[in-house]
């Protein structure tokens, strides 16, 4: 009796740790079985370097969405970035999307600077100010090559 006893709480134990795990797994990796009400921009930029899909999307430090893909428009032979933003945030026409870094080596993630247009962007619309990511290694090659010469 008392090793089906033990059996029945060990089998628990290993139960509610399961489920644990896939909490902390569906949580951590913010995997969403529902999706949520988004509707999509998207931007063009001389460069995107670092940025990743999944990317955060911020206005003011808050995350409003997330960068949906990333690709290349042959015509223009830009980066062509596609933000999925939240229903409930609306963005004006003269909004600037930016590449920032968070830190100094950190992730990273598009700011969006809010504009003064009543004119909302809706889905499908192009936000026409972008600002690129800075190159870091390209400043730090100009100053270590020109610190040389003097």
């Amino acid at each position: 009796m008392n090793r089906k006893k033990l059996e029945l709480y060990v089998g628990l134990f290993v139960i509610v740790g399961l489920i644990s795990m896939g909490y902390l797994v569906i949580s951590i990796g913010e995997i969403s079985f529902f999706p949520k009400n988004r509707y999509s921009v998207y931007g063009y930029f001389s460069s995107v370097s670092g940025l990743k899909d999944g990317a955060r999307v911020e206005v003011a430090g808050v995350e409003i969405g997330n960068v949906s893909k990333i690709s290349i428009d042959k015509k223009r032979l830009v980066a062509k970035a596609v933000f999925s933003i939240n229903n409930d945030m609306k963005l004006s026409e003269d909004s600037i999307a930016s590449v920032k870094t968070s830190g100094i080596i950190g992730q990273k993630y598009i700011e969006i600077s809010p504009g003064g247009s009543d004119t909302m962007l809706t889905n499908g619309d192009e936000i026409t100010n972008t600002e690129s990511s800075l190159d870091i290694e390209s400043l730090v090659r100009k100053f270590i090559f020109n610190s040389n010469k003097s």
